[in-house]
């Protein structure tokens, strides 16, 4: 069963990182290479960081349960559960504290130099920063393991 349970917790933490990285850093940049209209690429862009949103409160949720489940009483002390919670933090303010605002600015409409348009500029790197410690702690757990080592 510990075997199942990890392997799973490999599929997850897989699923959530690599989605990261996908999208982040592959797709988002080929959007905007090959659409010519910079609207529809930041649309479709934030349509996709908003579904890997959701891939990895999802995923980020079922490894942390795991992770409180397996450490019991030593939870507080694993830096793993430390790593995903502050993942999980940091999607959970993308989600639904960034992408909102965002999106309401870009409702009103952002023209070049206007008040809107420097405000989604000052969110869009916020947004940049957090996705960018994200994809750092997720390879650190990728690299890591959800897991400890076992011990021989």
């Amino acid at each position: 069963m510990g075997r199942l349970l990890s392997a799973g917790e490999n599929v997850l933490l897989t699923l959530w990182v690599g989605g990261l990285w996908i999208t982040g850093y592959l797709v988002v940049p080929a959007l905007f290479a090959s659409l010519d209209d910079r609207m529809l690429a930041g649309d479709l862009a934030g349509s996709v960081f908003s579904l890997m949103s959701w891939v990895g409160l999802v995923c980020g949720g079922v490894l942390l349960l795991a992770v409180v489940l397996r450490e019991r009483g030593r939870s507080l002390t694993a830096w793993r559960l430390w790593v995903l919670a502050a993942m999980l933090l940091i999607v959970a303010i993308g989600l639904f504290a960034l992408q909102p605002q965002m999106q309401a600015l870009k409702a009103q409409g952002i023209g070049p130099g206007s008040v809107q348009a420097i405000e989604f500029g000052r969110l869009h790197g916020v947004s940049s920063v957090l996705f960018l410690i994200n994809s750092i702690l997720g390879l650190l757990l990728v690299g890591s393991g959800v897991r400890p080592a076992a011990k021989a």
